[in-house]
């Protein structure tokens, strides 16, 4: 049976099958639902129920809470339609990279911190890959598995695709990426994939957040920006448990020197003594709070793990009045949170 799903507020609205998510009904209709994983672990598709009803499969309970279920909200990568249902969530504006299939070949790989590798992918001669800065590509592995990473580079920088990909031990994929993978290997690809880009029509101040290697999608928005010469100003908060994890802090400091418009805030939460570390300290989205107590002007991209990633929405939201609209996130998931 098939099932009508209208969007609120835009008022589109698509059909989808009662053996298929909402997620992927709205996207093969071409719509720009909101979404990250697409498995249930990062929660960038979730939204609310207005009417109708759906049944909710697999997806990690601290995703979506029960209170969250109880104010009607779900996850609509693994929400299927029971019946004509209305839903409420932001539609992006994707534009016309639709997402294909490609071998790429390894035409870099080496370390950048003791657990971040980069690996940069060489695309075919014969096939054009566009995409924006911001989104992500899946490795399509022979079991029929796959594994997302965010595009490092924004496309006129190279006609590569840089990945920062950190190493998870027991990981399917990084096990082999930081022992086996080597230079010319080839691995099949699908992308680019997701809605985390920069949103170019407004002229407010940016703060960018980055956790970890959340910093590779949140350095390809940057590089994108100063391509563009977007005047607006932009703050970048990097995190990391030790200065280690800052692991291109050099890059971030020689842009906040050389662009006036741009600065360039790192915060270690775990320094040891013998790291010298004379920065900030704490969690990286509570420096924020700590220099903005107004947040209402501005716009928030947001990129690392999902405590991070949902403690700053709720408290920007909450405490320093950013308009939740104005806050774009891609949250990161372990290998031992996919389902």
């Amino acid at each position: 049976m098939t099932f009508r799903v209208t969007v609120s507020p835009s008022g589109r609205q698509f059909s989808c099958s009662e053996d298929e998510t909402i997620l992927s009904a709205g996207l093969l209709a071409g719509l720009g639902l909101p979404h990250g994983c697409k498995n249930g672990a990062c929660g960038s598709c979730k939204g609310r129920i207005l009417s109708g009803e759906a049944i909710l499969g697999k997806h990690q309970e601290k995703t979506l809470t029960p209170d969250e279920k109880s104010q009607g909200l779900s996850l609509f990568c693994c929400a299927k339609p029971l019946s004509d249902i209305t839903i409420e969530v932001r539609v992006v504006e994707t534009g016309e990279f639709a997402p294909k299939k490609l071998p790429t070949r390894i035409a870099k790989i080496e370390k950048l911190s003791h657990d971040v590798m980069l690996v940069c992918l060489q695309l075919p001669g014969t096939e054009k890959f566009a995409f924006r800065a911001g989104q992500y590509i899946d490795f399509l592995l022979r079991d029929g598995k796959r594994r997302s990473y965010s595009m490092a580079n924004a496309a006129h920088t190279s006609d590569q695709i840089s990945l920062h990909i950190r190493h998870m031990p027991g990981g399917l994929f990084t096990d082999q990426v930081f022992s086996t993978l080597k230079e010319r290997d080839i691995l099949r690809i699908e992308g680019p994939q997701g809605t985390f880009f920069l949103h170019e029509k407004s002229d407010k101040p940016i703060i960018l957040l980055a956790s970890g290697t959340g910093f590779a999608p949140i350095k390809a928005m940057i590089e994108y920006a100063l391509k563009q010469e977007i005047s607006r100003s932009m703050t970048l908060y990097w995190g990391g448990r030790q200065p280690a994890d800052l692991y291109m802090h050099p890059l971030c400091s020689d842009w906040a020197r050389d662009i006036p418009t741009f600065s360039y805030i790192p915060v270690v939460s775990e320094a040891l003594a013998d790291d010298t570390w004379m920065g900030r300290r704490g969690f990286v989205h509570q420096a924020v709070l700590d220099d903005f107590s107004d947040l209402s002007g501005f716009q928030v991209y947001a990129c690392g793990t999902p405590v991070m990633v949902d403690a700053a929405r709720r408290d920007f939201v909450t405490l320093a009045k950013l308009p939740v609209d104005e806050f774009y996130s891609d949250a990161f998931f372990s290998e031992a949170d996919l389902i």
